[in-house]
C-alpha cells in the first residue's frame, strides 16, 4: 500500500527536544491539512488526553534557540506566531488521530508511526554496530587499532564548526596633520 506521505518527509520534521523525539504543532497541522489554531483548539478541548509527556509547550528560550538553529520562524507577512508552539511526542501524535477524527488524520498517523519505528530501528542498529565493534576490538587488540579508530570516527556524528559571523577589516591608523606653530 502506498503511503500518504513519504517517511522521508516526516523524518525531517522530527526533532529531539528535552530528550524526546517530537514534532511541532505547525508541522502536524500541515500534514493533517488543518490550520494550526484548529489543531491546538481540538487538543485544548481534549486536554485530559494530553499529559505532559504527550504534549508540551516550548519555553521562550527554547523557541528562540530553535528559531535560530532550525529556522522555525515563518518569515512571510503575518507568519509570526502569537503563542509559543506546542510539540507532540510519539504518544501524543497517536492520540491526535482520535481527537481530529478524520480519515486523513488516521492515514497521516500511520505514516508518522512508521517514521518513528524506522528511526528507532536505525538507532538500534547503530548501537548494535558499536557493540560488535567493541567485541572485535577486544578480540584483535592492537593489530587493528588503526582500523577500529577509523571506523569509530566514521560512526561519530561530526560536531558543527562554529563560524564567525561578519568580517574583519584591517585598516591602517589614520595620520593627522598638525600645524607647526610659527616661530616669532
Amino acid at each position: 500500500m502506498q503511503a500518504l506521505i513519504p517517511i522521508e518527509v516526516i523524518e525531517k520534521r522530527i526533532y529531539l527536544i528535552r530528550g524526546q523525539k517530537v514534532m511541532f504543532d505547525a508541522d502536524l497541522a500541515e500534514l493533517y491539512e488543518v490550520e494550526t489554531g484548529a489543531l491546538n483548539r481540538a487538543v485544548k478541548r481534549n486536554a485530559d488526553r494530553f499529559p505532559e509527556d504527550f504534549m508540551f509547550s516550548l519555553s521562550a528560550a527554547e523557541h528562540d534557540s530553535l528559531r535560530c538553529q532550525i529556522g522555525i520562524l515563518n518569515t512571510r507577512r503575518g507568519g509570526h506566531r502569537k503563542y509559543l508552539p506546542y510539540v507532540f511526542s510519539e504518544q501524543g501524535i497517536a492520540m491526535l488521530s482520535s481527537v481530529l477524527r478524520s480519515k486523513r488524520a488516521v492515514q497521516v498517523n500511520i505514516s508518522i508511526m512508521r517514521a518513528f519505528v524506522k528511526l528507532r530501528e536505525m538507532i538500534s542498529s547503530h548501537k548494535d554496530l558499536a557493540r560488535k565493534l567493541e567485541g572485535l576490538e577486544k578480540k584483535y587488540d592492537m593489530q587493528f587499532k588503526v582500523v577500529f579508530d577509523a571506523i569509530r570516527q566514521l560512526m561519530a556524528t561530526p560536531e558543527p564548526r562554529q563560524k564567525k559571523i561578519g568580517f574583519i577589516v584591517k585598516e591602517r591608523s589614520a595620520v593627522y596633520r598638525t600645524r607647526k606653530k610659527a616661530a616669532k
